[in-house]
């Protein structure tokens, strides 16, 4: 195996911090063939879907790719924007800010970008930008408060992938979960609170996080606990009641059992209950994206009006809000400590190499 190395390399380059922030993905248009090649590998990561491998592949390439492509296409055609889909642009939008903050403390040596671990922008070739950067030391921060294995361990298996082919690697901080981080809660207690002060307050807030098989659960994915704490820490910190809010699970997929409560099968019910107002929020997202804008924002709001209800706010997620870049490079600093304070000092470094008898292209 032939490994990929650093062939401009010099002694004079101050070796720099990536930061690089990461998300899902999202296809390049609202059509067909570009969701078909989303979802295909999407749904081809076996943290994904664990089901053994080659029924899934059956299933996956005589089934699903043949009849979920176009109705996908459908439903991101409706949230999908003149400069592309809203979970890109908002993730774009949060590396610039994030960038913007950290440069204040520490100039050029930290560089900060964004990739996704599906579809365009992959994990690969940002880590390959930043290592022709001079990269050096590496902070990886998956944008999924809630730790679990189909998103940041499969973001993980990305860059053991990627290293795996590489001479040289990189120091490597990775940010596994951050959902009971002090500032990341009152992020989202800052947007709730900003939201009743513009709009009141309803008779439940509804925290809806994306769901999962439960069988994951019982297999040790700490996914359902992470939501829960979120949960409670958020009430906490909006001083509400055990009745004042609910946590339930959405975009549920295929027929076996997944986490519950399921949010649409909640949201039908409430009313019969006397719970005519709800104002949902979803912590498990760090970026508007189809399931919130469409499912939550428009899908779900249906289900809850039909059955009765009279009011259904959507509290938008933290996307590029100041609260939450501040809470994120909170999160980044942590992860820098030891890192930044030896100044580098590049004759010094340049006149060793060159003592040590290194070329005039390397020195």
């Amino acid at each position: 195996m032939r490994y990929r190395g650093q062939h401009d390399y010099s002694h004079a380059q101050a070796p720099r911090i990536g930061v690089l922030i990461t998300n899902l993905g999202t296809p390049d248009a609202p059509e067909k063939g570009a969701l078909r090649r989303y979802l295909k590998e999407f749904l081809s990561d076996p943290r994904v879907v664990e089901v053994p491998r080659l029924l899934w592949f059956f299933i996956l390439h005589g089934i699903i790719l043949n009849l979920r492509p176009a109705r996908s296409a459908k439903a991101y055609r409706t949230v999908w924007t003149d400069a592309g889909s809203p979970l890109l642009l908002h993730t774009r939008d949060q590396a610039r800010a994030l960038h913007e903050v950290l440069e204040r403390t520490h100039g050029d040596n930290v560089l900060v970008d964004f990739a996704m671990r599906y579809g365009s922008h992959p994990i690969s070739s940002q880590l390959q930008a930043f290592f022709d950067r001079g990269v050096q030391r590496l902070v990886v921060l998956p944008l999924y408060p809630q730790y679990s294995g189909p998103t940041t361990g499969s973001t993980f298996d990305a860059l053991a992938a990627d290293f795996r082919q590489r001479r040289w690697l990189p120091e490597l901080r990775f940010v596994a979960q951050y959902h009971d981080h002090p500032a990341y809660i009152e992020a989202l207690a800052a947007s709730v609170r900003a939201h009743w002060q513009a709009q009141g307050r309803a008779d439940r807030l509804i925290m809806s996080y994306h769901g999962e098989p439960e069988r994951y659960l019982h297999n040790g994915d700490p996914y359902h606990c992470h939501c829960h704490k979120t949960s409670r820490l958020l009430a906490e910190a909006l001083q509400l009641d055990a009745d004042d809010y609910l946590t339930c699970f959405q975009s549920r997929f295929g027929r076996e059992p997944w986490l519950q409560p399921y949010t649409d099968e909640t949201l039908k019910g409430l009313p019969a209950q006397g719970v005519k107002s709800v104002q949902v929020i979803c912590p498990g997202f760090s970026a508007d994206c189809l399931e919130t804008i469409e499912e939550i924002g428009v899908e779900n709001r249906h289900y809850f009006m039909e059955a009765g209800g009279e009011r259904y706010d959507y509290i938008p997620c933290l996307n590029s809000d100041a609260g939450h870049i501040d809470a994120l490079a909170t999160l980044v600093e942590e992860q820098l400590q030891g890192w930044t304070e030896k100044p580098f000092d590049a004759e010094a470094t340049q006149a060793r190499a060159k003592a040590m008898g290194a070329g005039a292209e390397t020195a």
